[in-house]
């Protein structure tokens, strides 16, 4: 059963998901309902995402794509040992994951841990349910961000044995820490401010248009940034390694590389997406210089995601191939 994993074989995976979404979109473009673009995406500003001005028709062009990428990816299954196929892979995986989907995703994860809890302490957020937070359109674009990394994921596996070396060494994912700790603190650090009633990079008359609620909501996703912080800074400590003592019953345990490393990369991927949303808008000239507190923070996103990604895959790397010392001296547990 294990060689059924094997790494020549995990490109028939993304090549599955291409075929099924390329029949999605046939039957989109034949007038089935669910076409997840356009007038039936409930954005409410209509450019939130890059295929907003789509219509169903455009299903034809998503099949042509799924078959592109079907081939990349069976491409990927052959020992052949040529580079080619990296190229479109990797290009797809990133038009997938970094392209397609929207701000709303991170906003969808944002907000399901407080609508969970929400009704546990009788809060309503003007009837905001989980559904509201997650509609098809953006349940797609985690589909569509499911299709990309399994295509990376073929395509690392692919070139593995073509790489010499890494250069996510452990020095790299120190300073990559310390980046995706201090980027998103600006942002933190405007909505932490609004919800006290100061104006920081915006204008007396903006913060006035808003209610509380609306600013406690700013502040409870400025919180939740900053723990996010608070965890990165375990990719480079101890307690990020080994389960803390005051964890019962994980105390003194390895804490294992995928519960960080997963999180992590998904994180970076979602608040890279919404920063190239932010970019968008500010090279469209949506915003104004005097309210630069309501968008430039959000436009060095990218910059902490691609520091987030670097911290977690140099984490990988070092819980792998661990130095000989660090091996020696690593505590065991009962």
């Amino acid at each position: 059963m294990k060689n059924l994993f094997t790494p020549v074989r995990r490109g028939y995976a993304p090549a599955l998901w291409a075929l099924v979404y390329g029949v999605l979109g046939v039957a989109w473009a034949l007038g089935t309902p669910g076409y997840p673009w356009g007038a039936d995406d409930p954005d409410p500003d209509g450019a939130l995402s890059v295929l907003a001005g789509t219509t169903p028709a455009f299903g034809w062009w998503i099949a042509a794509f799924s078959l592109i990428t079907a081939a990349t990816a069976l491409a990927l299954t052959r020992n052949g040992g040529h580079r080619a196929p990296l190229v479109p892979a990797w290009s797809i995986a990133a038009l997938l994951v970094l392209v397609i989907p929207d701000s709303r995703l991170l906003m969808g994860v944002a907000y399901t841990p407080l609508l969970l809890i929400a009704p546990l302490f009788g809060w309503d957020f003007d009837g905001t349910t989980l559904a509201d937070a997650w509609p098809w359109p953006v349940l797609n674009q985690l589909v569509c961000v499911l299709g990309g990394l399994l295509l990376a994921a073929a395509a690392t596996a692919y070139g593995r044995d073509r790489r010499r070396g890494t250069w996510f060494t452990p020095e790299r994912g120190r300073v990559a820490v310390h980046v995706a700790v201090a980027v998103p603190l600006v942002y933190c650090a405007t909505r932490w401010a609004w919800a006290l009633g100061i104006p920081l990079g915006v204008s007396e008359e903006f913060l006035a248009e808003g209610d509380d609620a609306l600013w406690l909501a700013g502040a409870y996703l400025a919180t939740f940034g900053a723990f996010g912080g608070v965890l990165t800074l375990g990719l480079t400590q101890r307690w990020g390694e080994v389960f803390p003592r005051w964890i019962p019953g994980l105390r003194g345990k390895r804490v294992p590389p995928l519960l960080a490393v997963v999180p992590a990369g998904f994180v970076s991927i979602i608040v890279t997406v919404a920063g190239f949303t932010y970019l968008r808008f500010a090279i469209a000239g949506r915003f104004t210089a005097a309210e630069w507190g309501a968008w430039l923070p959000e436009c060095f996103w990218p910059v902490w995601g691609a520091a987030l990604a670097t911290a977690a895959i140099s984490y990988h790397q070092r819980r792998k191939h661990p130095a000989p010392h660090a091996v020696a001296s690593a505590p065991t547990s009962t």
